[in-house]
């Protein structure tokens, strides 16, 4: 279906050429002399676009633009006009105006507008499709390779990418081809966690920047005269940062975007209790036992969080005024906005903010959630809209306004589940649903990644024949009993806890205000 063009202009005659060869490619195009002539014409029929020149006589083209758009606020309007007063750019781009050019203008240069602003939907999903199509041998064969933790941290970002510039694309064929290269890079990632991490925690081979390492290699070294805000947004994907990114795009520049491992499980209350003591959990466990509670302990398990920072900076030299908060409501979130003068005398102020995980939370509980979030495009595209009206948010603008160096990361990902798997084990074994700890545990050992020593691992063991195991890629674990019912709740719900790329691999950003 072609386009429909109005194009106001009161030399409208003159520009014939330029309206035939519009027609050429494709646009039907009808003209008119005057901003009242451009009003009748639109409140008759429909158009997909208007050109408009500024300087005609009677209505001038900013107060037709102005009246357009108060009957019709979403038709994009292109003015053309011969002045270059800035106050006449200024007064078209505060009425929305979709572009601006300036006369004389050549045919293609119009018609680089209408495609800009009638087929850039169209046309950036066909480069991305075919960018893609180029690309996806080069993925296929890199997934050949034996990659290292930095080429994995690399590929993931590239398949991120892909995700992000796929999401729009009307093929959804190619999205399918994709899904399916990204749950093969999984399966390959869940082999190269099992075959390595041990190795990476007892020194065998060289570990990249973990959980309990992040403090002392990342965050410790950024400290300095400025002060800092650090933000671990809970349960934050490296795909909803790169989203989350875009709207402080105006604050900030992005200084350092990197990539770092969780521990095992990944799970809130083992990964950031590690990030903040600076210790794998057997040796807070062992160092300060008042802070550490394991899966069947009453209470928290993340209580202590503040206590661990304290110690772990004083161990690493940094001995610095700081506070700690936790947000886990819009109320605490609002207070803090309120309260952020009191921030500015601390070399370092860590904000913990819980809402992504949560929000992973209510979409398996709450039906109306899970259909706001239907797949993981509306589940980013939630956690922005969210990002934009929070607390949070006025946090790094006051932190933009204030200068503050700010260091964003988080304590693990989260996965979307749909492959259930058969597990038993008795009454004290933990719930969640990613992971498992317990002794006499039941299950197949090809679909689970185990830790029959979990001191191995640096874990917690109950008793002697305690063990660990971690659902791999996309898998949930499932009691026998009421299978089907449990199945059906669990399945494309987002949880945490095991081994994938989205759960293990996750950001840590450096911003400077601009």
């Amino acid at each position: 279906m072609s386009n429909k063009i109005l194009w106001a202009d009161d030399e409208i005659d003159l520009l014939k050429p330029h309206v035939i060869f519009l027609e050429s490619k494709g646009y039907v195009i009808e003209t008119v002399n005057s901003g009242d002539d451009a009003l009748d014409k639109i409140d008759e029929q429909h158009f997909d676009l208007v050109l408009l020149d500024e300087n005609m006589p009677g209505l001038s083209g900013l107060e037709t633009l102005d009246r357009i758009k108060s009957k019709h606020p979403f038709i994009p309007i292109v003015m053309i006009t011969k002045s270059e007063e800035e106050s006449i750019m200024e007064g078209a781009i505060g009425g929305k105006i979709a572009d601006y050019l300036i006369k004389p203008v050549n045919p293609n240069q119009i018609l680089l507008s209408l495609k800009k602003n009638l087929e850039s939907k169209r046309l950036v999903s066909e480069k991305a499709t075919t960018s893609y199509q180029r690309e996806f041998r080069q993925i296929s064969m890199q997934l050949q390779d034996r990659m290292n933790y930095e080429e994995w941290v690399e590929f993931y970002q590239k398949l991120v990418h892909w995700e992000l510039e796929l999401e729009n694309s009307d093929e959804e064929s190619m999205l399918e081809i994709f899904e399916m290269q990204k749950k093969e890079a999984n399966q390959l990632f869940s082999r190269f966690i099992a075959n390595n991490y041990s190795f990476w925690l007892n020194g065998v081979e060289e570990a990249p920047v973990m959980s309990h390492t992040l403090m002392q290699k990342k965050i410790a070294p950024s400290l300095g005269n400025q002060p800092v805000m650090l933000f671990v947004i809970d349960n934050l994907r490296y795909d909803q940062w790169r989203i989350l990114r875009s709207a402080l795009s105006d604050l900030y520049t992005v200084e350092k975007e990197e990539v770092y491992y969780s521990i095992l499980p990944t799970a809130t209350q083992y990964a950031r209790n590690a990030l903040f003591a600076g210790l794998m959990p057997t040796e807070i466990q062992k160092k300060y036992p008042q802070w550490w509670k394991n899966d069947q302990d009453e209470g928290g398990k993340n209580l202590y969080e503040n206590e661990l920072l304290t110690a772990n900076l004083k161990r690493l030299g940094k001995d610095v005024k700081h506070s700690y908060t936790k947000i886990t409501n819009l109320e605490k979130g609002k207070k803090l906005v309120d309260n952020f003068s009191n921030l500015l005398q601390n070399k370092l102020n860590v904000v913990v903010y819980n809402f992504v995980d949560m929000l992973s939370h209510a979409r398996t509980d709450m039906e109306v959630i899970r259909e706001l979030a239907d797949d993981e495009s509306a589940y980013r595209s939630l956690t922005l809209s969210w990002f934009e009206h929070s607390p949070l948010f006025d946090l790094f603008k006051l932190a933009a306004e204030n200068k503050m160096r700010v260091l964003v990361t988080t304590d693990h990902g989260m996965i979307k589940v749909n492959d259930p798997i058969k597990v038993v084990g008795d009454r004290n074994t933990n719930a969640n649903l990613r992971y498992k700890q317990g002794k006499n545990l039941n299950y197949k050992a090809s679909e689970v990644f185990e830790v029959r020593n979990p001191r191995d691992c640096f874990l917690p063991q109950q008793n002697m024949s305690s063990s660990f195991i971690f659902a791999k890629e996309d898998s949930f674990f499932v009691y026998p009993n009421n299978y089907n019912h449990y199945v059906k709740f669990y399945n494309n719900t987002f949880q945490h806890g095991g081994i994938s790329l989205e759960e293990v691999l996750i950001p840590y950003v450096e911003l400077k205000a601009k």
